[in-house]
Order: structure tokens, then sequence, then C-alpha cells
């Protein structure tokens, strides 16, 4: 096998459409994998489409073509050799031509596609051929395609079901509509001889003292003489020796680990991954590492109603996820020390699993191995979401081909834990008035309890599947509605789109896959790239804002959710804040009451983790990839430790979650004081959980019932883990403004920002990003009860910000952000 990569030479130009006078003559140099979007603003023909009204500029680009050229100058064959033209993805609506004659046309970027090009280049005998891919109009095809075949009905206004384009190219409620076009994986030429290796799927059962894998091998073969194909399988120091047989295209090789080192989630062990080398015949060698564990999906009925528990090699865990969008919107700037910096931030947030959602793709072989590494469970949705799908040809091969193809890809990686037939499309069909819109006609079920099952039984037996998100295992809808809390998956969103977010607490869902609420970016990178044309300060009226609020009425839900809360500022800073803060609060509201209800709640999966871009959304992480104060909440309401206060029918409860290895026992001590400190009455009592477990700690009413709600506080500690309950919203409690002395002391690498809380001081938190966009901070949103301290440290290489650090808008809490609103 030898590769010879084709990333150098491209040129791009426009070839039809309503493209700009300042464009449609111009020949760029083109960068591949790369995109339209990133060629044109590489050399200032576009202005950045993330900085403030430039997404509107760019709507002529969705109904463009564009032609990629270079030339491809390669030695005929020689005699018994197979050359190969690979493209690892297109996006999406390609023709594709090589020496003047059409080669293929493709309309898939979720796909690999393989060309035999020998004729080709024996025809040219090493004269150099033209290479060119032209780019037509995603969007004209799916509507051309919709036009054929009838329309289907979704979420969105444009007919991304009708082209397997990623969805959130067209735009998302978080993400912009940038209609991207280009050769976006890597593109080679491959020679080779006899046989190549197709794919390799290792299977993994793990019993006693041993683990067995059994390594499928399939092989593409040349067209030369047939023959025997010696096989080598390698795991570790293990060498099994087989051949595959001159009639056949494949074997399977089982390999025995003695003693094996199994894989584990995050929290509940280590990451040891073996080496797998499969050598064939000399000809060609495939490496990857592996991870030895088995995963199942509990499913089964109980008094409650349907099971969704994650089982890892035999242990039931609780998930603590978040879900995943891909990481830029111009897909080929994502790096793999980007997806590396990006999933440390969702390990230091005490996440156990991404999921993959399905508006996005399948993301690369980077993405997978760090979460291999990492301990970071995947939950892969197939790329389907929030419409109906037709399942007339050729939209049904080419569901099955990309199926199979990274089916068969992921199978190595210990990470991945569940496939999903795909996001809201069962839920959608049941509520979403599709039904009279379809007449009849098709809108994915076929996939999802057909084609995608049986392609994960035939190439992937070992990795659990489910039908959809949200999911009802083994009812029909007649029967329990795909979102019932009580079966299998569920998405909560009722909170956030029409109630408060105390009515988290109403269900006690058997698994929540999907919940959030909205909070705006840092201060850091409104600065930069949400900005008013004039330089006039931000207002959530203006243009500029809006653009980068796509949420149906998002701006008035987020003053909805803040008015019984925090109230509603009238000034931009404070409602940043607000907003941020409340965001924060809400997912913990959820998260914390989830794990309360360990085992018969078995999961939450937060939406969503990161952004794609600069814009007010649900994400933890912001487009800039810099935390917001959710992130901070995710990391306390997921620590492997939690108290948390709650409601039970036998009265207050601490509920001590110890998602740990080792027991958490010891003594609870609460009190209930005012919010000066005046300690009111006071309890010890025992606390024992054992590991993985939760135990509920009934309150005594002298600590539990407040005489004045609006002046007291409960606190409870219990081994250095401490959580703090008001009974009255912030806009009803007495919080003093300066609650806290706060000093800062300049040291190496930063300050030492000290707070001492003379009262009740709520959700402290340090905007170090307003002072230095690189600031980082170690803590934030920390309640002090009275005679509490903070220590928080600030990294910047800034000096003199000894005042700002101690000052408004920097140092914030909810104390201060009450009495000014």
């Amino acid at each position: 096998m030898n590769r010879t990569t084709l990333h150098d030479g491209w040129t791009l130009r426009s070839a039809g459409g309503p493209v700009p006078g300042h464009i449609v003559d111009r020949t760029i140099a083109a960068e591949v994998p790369g995109s339209v979007h990133t060629d044109l603003l590489a050399v200032g023909l576009i202005d950045d489409p993330y900085l403030d009204l430039n997404e509107d500029l760019l709507a002529w680009a969705h109904r463009a073509q564009w032609r990629y050229s270079r030339e491809l100058t390669a030695a005929p064959p020689a005699a018994g050799e197979r050359v190969d033209l690979v493209f690892e993805g297109l996006d999406t609506v390609a023709e594709i031509s090589l020496g003047g004659a059409p080669l293929a046309r493709t309309a898939n970027q979720h796909r690999t596609y393989r060309f035999d090009v020998r004729e080709h280049l024996a025809a040219a005998d090493g004269r150099p051929l033209p290479l060119d891919v032209l780019f037509r109009s995603a969007l004209e095809h799916a509507e051309a395609e919709a036009d054929r075949i009838g329309p289907r009905p979704g979420a969105y206004p444009h007919p991304l079901n009708m082209v397997r384009k990623m969805a959130c190219s067209f735009g998302w409620d978080w993400g912009p509509d940038l209609q991207t076009a280009g050769i976006w994986r890597p593109v080679r030429i491959e020679r080779w001889r006899t046989a190549r290796i197709a794919s390799v799927r290792p299977l993994v059962t793990v019993g006693d003292d041993e683990a067995r894998v059994a390594v499928h091998v399939d092989v593409e073969r040349s067209g030369a003489p047939v023959a025997d194909l010696p096989l080598q399988v390698r795991i570790g120091d293990t060498r099994v020796d087989a051949v595959i047989a001159a009639d056949a295209s494949s074997a399977v090789v089982e390999v025995v680990v003695r003693d094996p080192q199994l894989w584990w989630p995050r929290g509940h062990g280590e990451q040891p991954l073996y080496p797998l080398v499969v050598d064939l015949a000399g000809l060609e060698s495939w490496e990857r590492r592996i991870g030895l564990r088995t995963v199942e999906v509990d499913t089964s009925d109980d008094e409650h109603g349907t099971a969704f528990t994650f089982v890892v090699n035999g242990v039931p865990v609780f998930v603590r996820g978040a879900n995943w969008i891909p990481d830029d919107h111009l897909l080929t700037r994502i790096t793999r020390e980007r997806l590396a910096r990006r999933l440390d931030q969702a390990l230091g947030a005490n996440l156990n699993l991404l999921r993959v959602w399905g508006g996005g793709i399948y993301e690369s072989d980077d993405f997978y191995e760090l979460c291999d590494e990492r301990g970071l469970m995947v939950w892969q949705d197939f790329p389907l979401a929030c419409f109906a799908y037709p399942e007339e040809e050729p939209h049904r091969s080419e569901l099955e081909a990309e199926a199979r193809e990274h089916v068969a890809r992921l199978s190595v990686h210990p990470s991945l834990v569940l496939w999903n037939g795909g996001n809201e499309n069962l839920w959608g069909h049941e509520d979403w008035g599709w039904k009279d819109e379809l007449a009849g006609r098709t809108w994915g079920l076929g996939y999802y309890e057909d084609l995608f099952p049986r392609v994960v039984a035939e190439l992937s037996p070992t990795t659990p599947y489910a039908a959809g998100s949200p999911f009802s295992p083994r009812r029909a809808p007649a029967e329990v509605h795909p979102n019932d809390p009580d079966h299998g998956t569920h998405h909560q969103w009722e909170v956030w789109n029409r109630v408060d977010y105390t009515h988290y607490r109403d269900d006690v869902p058997r698994f929540c896959s999907e919940f959030g609420f909205q909070g705006p970016p840092t201060w850091a990178t409104l600065e930069r790239a949400i900005r008013n044309e004039d330089g006039s300060p931000l207002s959530t009226d203006d243009a500029v804002w809006l653009l980068h609020q796509k949420a149906a009425d998002g701006n008035a839900k987020l003053d909805r959710g803040l008015a019984p809360h925090l109230g509603v500022p009238d000034d931009f800073t404070d409602w940043h804040w607000a907003t941020q803060l409340n965001q924060a609060r809400a997912v913990s509201h959820a998260i914390t009451h989830y794990r309360s209800w360990w085992p018969r709640t078995a999961g939450a999966i937060v939406w969503q983790l990161n952004d794609c871009w600069p814009v007010t959304s649900w994400a933890a992480i912001d487009g800039d990839g810099r935390p917001k104060p959710l992130w901070w909440a995710l990391r306390a309401a997921f620590a492997d430790r939690l108290l948390t206060v709650q409601q039970r029918p036998q009265g207050l409860v601490v509920a001590v979650v110890n998602d740990s290895p080792s027991r958490w026992t010891g003594a609870l001590e609460v009190r209930r004081e005012r919010l000066d400190g005046t300690v009111l009455a006071a309890a010890s009592l025992h606390a024992g959980a054992a590991p993985r477990t939760v135990e509920l700690v009934v309150l005594p009413d002298e600590v539990a019932v407040p005489a004045d709600p609006a002046t007291e506080v409960l606190v409870a500690e219990l081994d250095g883990t401490r959580t703090v309950h008001t009974w009255a919203e912030d806009v009803a409690l007495h919080l003093e403004s300066a609650p806290a002395d706060v000093t800062v002391e300049a040291e190496d690498g930063g300050y030492a920002v000290t707070v001492v809380a003379r009262s009740l001081v709520k959700d402290l938190t340090l905007h170090a990003d307003r002072l230095d966009p690189a600031a980082v901070t170690d803590q934030a949103l920390v309640t002090l009860p009275a005679g509490a301290t903070a220590r928080i440290r600030v990294r910047t290489a800034v000096t003199g910000l000894e005042h700002a650090l101690a000052s408004w808008p920097v140092l914030r809490s909810a104390n201060d952000l009450v009495a000014r609103t």
C-alpha cells in the first residue's frame, strides 16, 4: 500500500449562482481539507461570518456553485496494481471529473468515496490530468429532491432532510446558517496490489480472568489472481496467525487476553489501552488502540416504569453527561489540539459522557481516540435530527452506506457505548403536527426500527442501540409516549420554553438525555465578536445581538426566567451577569434533583457542552472556548460527592450523593442561621453513604423549618463538603449588597483574591476576562455563609489589577445583583 495525499496545488473559483462581482472572476488558492468560506476568508474576499452582522451578508452563498481544481500527475498502473482516488469527505453535492471525463457524482457529506482510476492513468501515460470537483448548491439540490418525492416536515424552513449534509449547516437555534461547501476531509491516491484492508472490527467479550477479542478483518481484492492471504493479529504481546482463504473476503481471528486490564469510564477506574496490529500478508498494516470492556443498557421494567441504565463491566453507571455539537461551524478548523482542550474541559466539569448529537457529524478519529484516553463515554447519534426523513431511494441507500462505514470505523473505540437512531424524530412524529402533513409518506421509522439496528447488530453487536432520543423502549406510541419520563430517555423542554426552572423537580425521569437553559457568552467574547457598527454599547434589542440569539423568543424567555429569582435588571452589564447566573442555577437545580434519585434516575445529559460560534445559547463553554458560569455549576453539581437539599414526602432532606468507590461517612453538621451567621438551631446527624449510592438524611424540624425565610439560611457540611439552602428566592432575601471583606494580592502568574464573608455571599464570581481576555480563575459561583473564607486565584500576565478585581463589574455576586436590580 502506497498512499500519496493530494492536499497541495488546489485552486478555487466560482462556478455559478449569485456570487458577488468582486469574487466571481477570482481564482484563489484553496486549502484542502478546507471549505469555500475559510478560503475566501483567508484572502479577504469575505468578512468573518462569526462577527457582528456578517452572517446575513453571506446568504448569497447558499445558492452558489464552486469549482476546486488541480493537476494530478501519477505514473500509469503497473501490472496487477490497483490505483484508487479516495475522498474521505465531500461537502456535499459534488461532480468529480478527471482528465475532462466525468468520474462520479456524490451527495453525502458523511461518506468516504473511493474511485478506481487505473484506466485514466493508463491513458494519460504519465501526463498531468486535470482533477476537478464541482460543488453545486446543497440547498437547491434539497429543494429539487423535495419537489421530486414530496416534502417532509421538520423544525426549520430549509429542506435539510433531503440531502445528507450536516443538518446544523443550515442553521439551528444556536448556530449560523452558512451552508458550507468544500473538500472537507483528506484526499489521496492509494496504489496497492493483491488486496487491501477494508475494515477491522474488534468485538470484545470479558470473562472472569480473560477477555476475548473477535477481530473481524474485511479485505478488498484488486482483481489480480486470487490466493490465500496470510493474516497476523497482535494485541499487546499476544499474536495469532490466520489465513483469509482465496475465495473469501473476510476472516474472524479470536485473540485471548489473559488477566485483562479493563477500560472504565472516568471516575470508575483506569483507561488502559492495548495496541491492536493487523498485518495482511505484508501488503498493508493496520494499527489502533483498543480497550477491553463490556457495555449494555438495562431497559428492564420495574415498579417505576422502564429503566435506562448504562452498565459497564457489569457495574451500573450514573451518566454525568453533556450534549456535543461540532466545535466549529467551519468544520475544518477543528484540530486534535482543540478537541483535546474541549474534552479536558469536559473532564474538568466532572463529566463522564458526551452525546454526539444527531444534527452534527460523525466526529473524527481524533475525537474518539481522545475520549478513549480520558474515559469519556460517547453516545453517538446517527445524524438525523428534528425532521421527518424520506426512505425512498437514493436516501435509504445513502443512509445504509454511511451507517455501515461509521459503525465499522467506530467499533474499535471502547468509549463508544451507544448508537442512537436520531434526535427527537420519534417525538416529533407524535407531537409536532407531522402526521397530517405527511399524509402517509415515509418519515424515517424504517431507519430507526429496521435499518440502523440491523447494521449495528451485524457490524458491532457488542454496542447497544436505541431507536431515538427521547425513546420509550418496547412501547408503541399509542401505548406509551416516546417522551414519557417514566420510560427510557426523556427530553425536558417545558422548562426553558414554558415554565420556571423549579418545575424540573416535578418529574423523576429514568434518564434525562436533554435539558438546558440559555445564557450569553462571556464578556470578552461579546467584546470581540458581537458589536454595534457605530460602536455604541450593546442592548438586547440591537440587530447584532438578535442575530447572535437564535432561539425563538429567546430574550423574552431569559427575562421570564429571571423575574421570580433575581429580577430583571435594566443595565445591560447586570443583565448579562444575571442571565449567566440564572442559567447556571437552573441547570444545577435539575442535576442535583436527578442525582438525588439514583438509581431510579440513571443519567443526566445537559444541553449543551460547547458552542460552534459566538452566540447566546445553552452551552457551558462559549464559542471562544471560555467557560461560562454554567461550566462551574456543572463542575459542582456533577462532583463525585455532593450534598443537596431536597424535598421528599417525609420532609426536607439532605441527599448524600456518593458516586465514588469508597464509603462516605461521618457527622453531617446542619445549622439554621441568620444571614449574618447567628445560629438559631443546629443538629449533628449520622451520614453513611455506601459507594455509588445516595443516602437521604431527614432533617429535624428545628433546622428544616425557618421562622423567617427572608432572613435565614440552612448550612449542611460533611467531611469538608458544604451545601447552602435558602427558603426564599434572592429577590425576597434580605441580602447585604456588600457582604464580604475582599483583599487582592499580586503573586507569581497573577493574583490571589481573598474573600471573608460577614453575611451570606451567594455565587461569588470573578469576571476576570473583562480585564484580560486570557485571564482564568480557579473558582466561581462560590457561596459563603457568614464567617467563611474563599481564596480565588486569577492567572493573568496583566499587572495593576488589584483594585479592579475587588470591584464591580468584575467581582460579582447575587447580592450586588439583587441590590442593583
